[in-house]
């Protein structure tokens, strides 16, 4: 696992560290309660306990409630594959990830069987230092992977922006 702590983030030029809305956190958090934000900055951290890309997540162990929005990059599905492991081995109850549609890519077909997939009305904002300008080029969903869940009702949209 060496290597994937130079890499996890992808390419310095492009940004992979966009803050997720806070009103659209409120919403997940209520449904939710997190206790860990695993992809944050000190500054953009959504709970109490949080890992920074100082800290490197992909080698710590996740656990009780946890939000991710990944770096979105090249190497997402490292992330995908570490919320998977760490609610199969029983570290974590749930992992919420926001990530952008993908459903050509390799993880997603390895991993999303194993999730609920919740597809997002509309797109949604994401912010660089606090700032939010517009939204998303691309369209997003949750994959949620929880203790004991059996696949009932995998696929759902939400339009989130109605639960305001």
């Amino acid at each position: 696992m060496g290597k994937v702590s130079k890499t996890y983030y992808g390419h310095q030029k492009d940004n992979t560290e966009w803050e997720t809305d806070k009103d659209f956190f409120k919403l997940l958090n209520k449904k939710f309660n997190f206790t860990l934000d695993c992809c944050a900055t000190s500054k953009n951290k959504k709970c109490k306990r949080y890992y920074t890309k100082r800290d490197n997540a992909l080698i710590k162990d996740w656990k009780g409630r946890v939000f991710m929005n990944p770096p979105y990059g090249r190497n997402i599905s490292l992330w995908i594959r570490k919320a998977y492991l760490e609610v199969k081995n029983g570290n974590a109850d749930v992992v919420v990830c926001i990530i952008p549609v993908r459903t050509d890519s390799q993880w997603f077909y390895k991993y999303s069987r194993f999730a609920q997939i919740i597809f997002l009305a509309g797109r949604l904002r994401f912010g660089i230092g606090g700032k939010f300008r517009g939204t998303s080029p691309f369209g997003s969903i949750l994959l949620i992977f929880r203790k004991g869940w059996k696949g009932k009702g995998i696929f759902r949209s939400w339009n989130w922006k109605y639960d305001i």
